[in-house]
């Protein structure tokens, strides 16, 4: 890819709604850990600047400049225990007198849900979830609070909006087997995928996948979105139960390329790193939708700057680096760097939509669930 990203039209693409989101990608995170995942009473924080994968100290804000987390937080946590339980209680680890009740994890819009049913009796401090619609959905409701300019001015104004900030990113992407096709011969273009002259892998019961394509049914259309559907299903695209899963078989030359979320290809590459597996990114089109995880603060809480003190950490030097080399997300600090061979966040070409339409999914099911070949 090497079109840059346009700071004066699509970089907007996050923060021009009080209703952003993205929620249908909330399962893109349902296989990032597990049995390899550290130890929860392991703190991460002592890996931190230790060279892990070649990386040196990180940028942005270390955690001894912030103030010291002390107190007790409740957190409502739409994210993966394996994902961020680590993280959660490397933070009580680091400071001796705080402590995290719970945290309560659930599916995101669930919680959203709760919060908004409980109001101002919710037991929540912080909402914490990979699903930006969301967070959305609970600043809507009136339950979180505007968060402080030393917050939000810790990310850039694309991945935030007064009432929640993004903590980190994926993108969508093209992961393809490098023994059979060089990178000038990966389209940049979804469309061209219809015939695309390889075999090809999806993942279409898997959330992220059918946001993608709703992603492409608002932008293109309902009618060009069935044809983009029939043609890769008629040049023979194989399905996978889910998009790691998608990645091992480009990487074992199962097939020559499949549509996932960026971070897969960098989890299979952790353990085989001289697999012929790359990366590339469409240009402006569905397969190139970004969409951020974030934190708000509820409106209720009576520890509120304990709670955005929380949320900063979580925009520290140390966490941003947690996900870079944890989860193999986007890091959304200016200073912070993926993992892997990758465009930086102004780099990405990404679509010009409104994310907060992605949460419709019933139309995107009924469309696929028509196409022959396709089982959703």
């Amino acid at each position: 890819m090497t079109e840059r990203y346009d700071p004066t039209g699509r970089r907007a693409f996050l923060a021009g709604s009080t209703a952003l989101g993205m929620g249908a990608l909330a399962g893109c995170t349902g296989l990032i850990g597990g049995e390899d995942e550290e130890d929860d009473d392991e703190n991460v924080f002592n890996q931190i600047g230790s060279g892990r994968a070649g990386r040196g100290e990180p940028g942005g804000t270390p955690m001894a400049d912030l103030p010291a987390l002390e107190g007790e937080l409740h957190i409502y946590s739409g994210r993966n225990e394996f994902l961020v339980g680590t993280l959660i209680s490397s933070l009580e680890d680091e400071y001796d007198d705080f402590e995290v009740t719970g945290p309560r994890y659930n599916d995101s819009s669930d919680l959203a849900n709760q919060i908004a049913e409980e109001g101002a009796g919710t037991d929540a401090d912080v909402f914490f979830t990979v699903d930006s619609a969301a967070l959305g959905e609970i600043a809507n409701e009136g339950m979180a609070r505007t968060l402080s300019d030393n917050v939000l001015e810790m990310v850039p104004e694309e991945f935030r909006t007064d009432q929640w900030v993004g903590t980190s990113g994926r993108i969508r992407a093209i992961p393809y087997n490098s023994d059979a096709f060089s990178e000038s011969d990966m389209p940049t273009s979804i469309d061209a995928y219809t015939d695309f002259d390889g075999d090809l892998g999806w993942a279409p019961t898997y959330g992220s996948c059918q946001s993608f394509v709703t992603a492409m049914r608002l932008l293109e259309g309902e009618e060009a979105t069935r044809e983009w559907l029939e043609g890769v299903v008629d040049n023979g695209i194989a399905s996978y139960p889910d998009e790691l899963a998608v990645c091992q078989a480009v990487a074992d030359g199962e097939i020559d390329a499949g549509f996932t979320n960026h971070y897969y290809i960098q989890r299979v590459l952790e353990g085989s790193p001289d697999a012929p597996l790359e990366t590339v990114f469409t240009e402006g089109d569905a397969g190139a939708t970004f969409d951020v995880a974030g934190a708000a603060v509820i409106e209720g809480t009576d520890k509120p700057e304990l709670a955005e003190n929380f949320v900063r950490h979580l925009l520290s030097a140390e966490v941003q680096e947690y996900f870079a080399v944890e989860t193999f997300e986007y890091p959304l600090i200016p200073e912070g760097e993926p993992v892997g061979d990758l465009p930086t966040t102004e780099e990405l070409n990404v679509p010009d939509l409104d994310p907060a339409e992605l949460s419709d999914l019933q139309p995107t099911l009924d469309l696929m669930r028509s196409v022959d070949g396709i089982d959703v």
